[in-house]
């Protein structure tokens, strides 16, 4: 059994990774939280202290590190006896991380594609410019590696194989839609990390349709959703990293996804893209000073984690499957809602963090006991997603499905 978790990073994510780590101790035991800035870890360990998270009694210490610095990454998984690494940091340092790990022989777990700070939407699919080229060495060594297991990429994933195992015969459509549908009452900000955040959105729209890549522009294409909860909301059709793996994974399926935006977002973002700050370039100012606009637009806007106080409303996230099923057409959405004041009252974050964080501690939790600890490298659709799933529900994340008989709880198997 693997036990001891590094958790790299401490933003909101990494709040709500570290509690769950706590409250699931008696299997995942010792804990470490690492950033660049150790001051925002101790910060974390005091809340789980404060929140009296910890089942039973481990090691929860806080570390200072700089994860693109792959020696030192790899001095502090062996000085603490990790054996699961979960990779909440920047996308930036994954490669970093993923390599220490395939160093050391601990297990690697991330929630997002790794991006190079020079590069914004590369060509498709975007796994394979990077973490897909470590998979040989992955096997060749044992090492478990599952990329992209927050919720979306993550649990959408798994949705998706549930699909596909226990719902259609052949699937046709996967449409994965987050709405959010919650008010953080600023003037204007971002869920998680500004910077990329806005990577996301200024560059080409990858879906994947009729058997090859397709492209489009952001907010080019739009779509009103009817939704469990929320309602009816609109959403734009938006690259994401679950459909570069998902195309590969489900048998030739369209693979689209939506984000809800509203027009107040979509507003500001337009003015300042227009204007050239969100720019990941550096620019010179009339001083001479080089600055990259992107960064400084960071800088200027809220911290995501301080917007969980105040954050209302709730999430609905999931996907909506078309296909075949016994010879007849269905549709089948599997979701999940989760409510932001309820995640800031257990465990201090927003619902954002709070969908992204807990899956891959039940990850972790399954290579622990050795369930997921595949020992080699996997996108979270290649995994049963059962084991997950009924995890996740004890967690604070249940999946719901509606179909053509109503809308209830998955059913245990």
């Amino acid at each position: 059994m693997k036990k001891n978790v590094l958790i790299i990073g401490a933003g909101g994510v990494a709040q709500v990774a570290a509690h769950k780590c706590a409250q699931n101790s008696d299997v995942l035991g010792d804990i470490h939280i690492a950033s660049r800035t150790v001051e925002k870890c101790r910060k974390i360990v005091e809340s789980i202290h404060e929140k009296k998270s910890l089942k039973t009694v481990v090691k929860l210490e806080a570390h200072a590190l700089d994860a693109m610095d792959v020696e030192a990454t790899k001095a502090l998984i062996i000085s603490t006896g990790s054996k699961i690494v979960i990779n909440v940091g920047s996308a930036f340092v994954n490669m970093s991380v993923l390599r220490a790990c395939i160093d050391t022989g601990a297990a690697y777990l991330d929630t997002a594609i790794h991006e190079d700070p020079s590069k914004i939407c590369e060509t498709p699919p975007w796994y394979g410019n990077y973490e897909w080229k470590r998979a040989a060495e992955c096997e060749e060594k044992g090492i478990t590696a599952i990329l992209g297991i927050g919720f979306d990429p993550g649990v959408v994933n798994a949705y998706a194989r549930l699909a596909k195992d226990e719902y259609f015969d052949t699937i046709t459509d996967i449409d994965i839609i987050d709405i959010n549908a919650g008010s953080h009452g600023r003037y204007f900000a971002t869920n998680f990390d500004p910077e990329i955040n806005f990577r996301e959105f200024t560059g080409t729209v990858y879906s994947w349709q009729k058997g090859a890549w397709q492209t489009n522009k952001m907010f080019e294409v739009g779509q009103e959703f009817e939704l469990p909860v929320v309602g009816k909301q609109k959403a734009y059709l938006t690259g994401h990293d679950e459909v570069h793996s998902l195309s590969k994974n489900m048998d030739g399926a369209d693979v689209r996804f939506w984000m809800g935006f509203g027009d107040h977002y979509i507003n500001v973002f337009t003015v300042l893209n227009s204007l050239g700050l969100l720019s990941e370039q550096p620019v010179k100012t009339a001083e001479g000073l080089e600055v990259v606009p992107l960064k400084v637009v960071k800088a200027v806007l809220p911290d995501p984690t301080s917007l969980a106080p105040d954050y209302s409303g709730k999430t609905c996230i999931g996907d909506l499957v078309k296909g075949m099923k016994d010879g007849t057409e269905r549709e089948v959405l599997i979701y999940n809602v989760a409510d932001h004041g309820q995640a800031f009252e257990e465990v201090g974050s927003q619902g954002i963090s709070y969908t992204a964080g807990i899956p891959p501690v039940a990850a972790a939790m399954l290579v622990a006991t050795g369930e997921w600890d595949v020992r080699r490298m996997a996108n979270v659709e290649e995994l049963r997603p059962r084991p997950l799933l009924e995890l996740l529900h004890g967690m604070g994340l249940p999946t719901r499905i509606r179909d053509e008989s109503g809308d209830h709880a998955l059913a245990p198997l």
